[in-house]
C-alpha cells in the first residue's frame, strides 16, 4: 500500500500533542462543571432544512448519503434534504431543547465539547473537522441579563486557568447598543449597516465608509459617526462617556449602553483578581457577530499575539432561535475554538506533552519466565491509580530503561532476583536515584502523576 497522502483540513495529533489538547478539554469541563454546567453530547448529524435555517451556510455543509442511494432518492433530494453533518453546535442544541423540553429544568444550563464539521477553504486556525467547546444558559419564555454577564464570567475564568496558553482578549458589545447608535443616527437600513461595518476586521476603515455610502445609503457625515463609535475600545465602563459626547441619542441606545456596562462591572473583580492577568475584558464598539439572531450582549475573543487567527471563541445573546409555538427558548452562550487555538500552536511546536504516554511506571522483566512477577507489581500499582505498563521484553535492564527513555517514562521498576518484595527497586531515570519500594506503597511525587504540558519558549 503506498504512503497516504494527507487529508487538508482534518487536523490529527501525535501523542504528545494530544496531551496538551486533553489538558484544555479536561481543563474546561472541571471549570464548567464548577460553574454548574451539566454536560451533553448531541448527534452528529441533523435535518438540513435545520442547518440552512441560520443562515448564508449551505456551502459550509457536508452532506450525509448512502454510497448505495436508490435512483428515486437522488432524484428526490433537494437542498432541504437529507442530512448533514453540523457544523457548530448551537443549532443542534437548539433542536435538542425543544425535543427534551418537557425533561428539562429551566434556566438549562449545559456544556459541550464535541466535533463538528466545516466545509471551508482550510487555512491556519480553520479547518473542516475541529473540536468547540460551548456553554449557553437556556430560559423558557424569559431570561435575565444577569445570565449574560455569567456566561463571561465562566468563559473568563476557564481561559484564566489554560495558563500554559498565551493571554486572552475578550472583546464584548451590545447588538441594541449598536442598533440603538444606527436608529438614532437615522440610518434607513440599521441590519446593512451592521453588517457593513462587521467588516473592519477585513477593511480598511476608507473602504468600509465607502461601502456604507454606497451600499447603506448613508450620507458621509453618517458613516463617520459609524467609524467613530467602532473605533471606541475600553477596559471600564469609560465607554460610555465617549458613546454620549458623539451626540446620538435612542431609547435602544440607553438599554444597550447599561447592558454592556453592566458586563463590564460584573467580569472587572474576577479579571482583577491574582493569577488571571493573562485575560483581559475589553469594551469594543466595533463587534457585531455576523450571524442575525444575536440580540443583545455580543462576546468575541482574541488570542494575544495571534490576532490574526480571528476570533477564537464567540457568541452572545439570542432571545429567540428556538420556539415550539407555545414556550419561545431565549439564551445566552459563548462558543470557545478549541482546534482553532491549539492546532497552529501544536503545529509550531511551542507547546507539547512531556510524555507520550499516561505511564509513570514502566515495569521491567527479569526473564520471560518470571513475567508474572512484573505483571503482578503492574496490577499492584495500578490498583492505587498510577498508570503504568509492562517492558515488552526481557532484554538487558539498559535496554529496557532506553525503552522507557524514548516514551517519556520517568521511572523503572525493578522486580526483586527471587520475586521477593523486599528486594524490589525503582529508578528515577532522570536523576539516577534509585531505592527500594513496595508495589503496595510506593507512590510518585504528584506532579509525575499524569503528564504535563511543557511550553517551550523559543518556538
Amino acid at each position: 500500500m503506498a504512503k497516504p497522502t494527507p487529508l487538508s483540513g482534518f487536523p490529527e495529533l501525535l501523542p504528545a500533542q494530544r496531551v496538551v489538547e486533553q489538558q484544555v478539554i479536561d481543563t474546561l469541563r472541571a471549570t464548567f462543571e464548577l460553574h454548574g454546567f451539566a454536560g451533553i453530547e448531541t448527534r452528529a448529524v441533523e435535518p438540513m432544512d435545520q442547518l440552512l435555517r441560520k443562515g448564508d451556510t449551505s456551502k459550509e455543509v457536508y452532506v450525509l448519503r448512502r454510497l448505495q442511494e436508490a435512483p428515486q432518492e437522488r432524484a428526490d433530494a433537494d437542498r432541504t434534504a437529507g442530512l448533514g453533518l453540523h457544523f457548530d453546535l448551537t443549532v443542534p442544541f437548539a433542536r435538542y431543547v425543544l425535543e427534551n423540553a418537557g425533561k428539562l429544568e429551566f434556566p438549562f444550563r449545559r456544556f459541550q465539547i464535541q466535533k463538528v464539521w466545516r466545509g471551508e477553504r482550510p487555512q491556519d486556525g480553520r479547518y473542516r473537522e475541529f473540536t468547540q467547546a460551548d456553554i449557553d444558559i437556556i430560559g423558557r419564555d424569559t431570561l435575565p441579563f444577569h445570565h449574560d454577564v455569567e456566561v463571561a464570567r465562566v468563559m473568563l475564568d476557564a481561559l484564566s486557568r489554560l495558563d500554559f496558553l498565551p493571554g486572552f482578549r475578550l472583546q464584548v458589545n451590545n447588538r441594541k447598543l449598536i442598533q440603538g447608535f444606527y436608529a438614532g443616527l437615522g440610518a434607513p437600513d440599521v441590519d446593512e449597516v451592521m453588517r457593513l461595518v462587521d467588516k473592519l476586521d477585513k477593511l480598511p476603515a476608507e473602504k468600509v465608509a465607502e461601502l456604507l455610502v454606497a451600499e447603506a445609503g448613508l450620507t458621509g457625515a453618517q458613516a463617520e459617526q459609524c467609524l467613530a463609535l467602532a473605533a471606541i475600545r475600553t477596559e471600564d465602563d469609560g465607554f460610555v462617556a465617549q458613546v454620549r459626547a458623539l451626540g446620538v441619542e435612542h431609547p435602544l441606545l440607553d438599554e444597550g449602553l447599561a447592558e454592556l456596562a453592566e458586563v463590564g462591572r460584573g467580569c472587572a473583580a474576577l479579571a482583577a483578581a491574582p493569577g488571571r492577568e493573562r485575560v483581559t475584558v475589553v469594551a469594543d464598539l466595533s463587534i457585531a457577530r455576523g450571524l442575525d439572531y444575536y440580540t443583545g450582549t455580543v462576546f468575541e475573543t482574541r488570542l494575544v499575539g495571534a490576532e490574526g487567527l480571528g476570533s477564537i471563541c464567540s457568541g452572545g445573546r439570542y432571545d429567540a432561535l428556538a420556539s415550539d409555538g407555545r414556550a419561545t427558548y431565549p439564551g445566552v452562550g459563548i462558543s470557545l475554538g478549541v482546534s482553532r487555538v491549539l492546532v497552529p500552536i501544536l503545529g509550531r511546536g511551542a507547546l507539547v506533552g512531556d510524555r507520550s504516554v499516561p505511564s509513570v511506571v514502566l515495569v521491567a522483566v527479569v526473564e520471560e519466565e518470571r513475567r508474572a512477577e512484573s505483571d503482578a507489581v503492574a496490577d499492584a500499582l495500578r490498583s492505587r491509580g498510577i498508570a503504568c505498563e509492562v517492558a515488552p521484553t526481557a532484554a538487558k535492564f539498559g535496554k529496557q530503561i532506553r525503552t522507557a527513555e524514548r516514551r517519556g517514562i520517568p521511572y523503572v521498576w525493578f522486580p526483586g532476583p527471587e520475586g521477593d518484595p523486599a528486594d524490589h527497586q525503582v529508578k528515577d531515570i532522570r536523576s539516577g536515584e534509585q531505592t527500594a519500594a513496595d508495589p503496595a506503597v510506593w507512590t510518585p511525587p504528584e506532579a509525575d502523576l499524569r503528564p504535563r504540558v511543557i511550553v517551550k519558549e523559543d518556538s
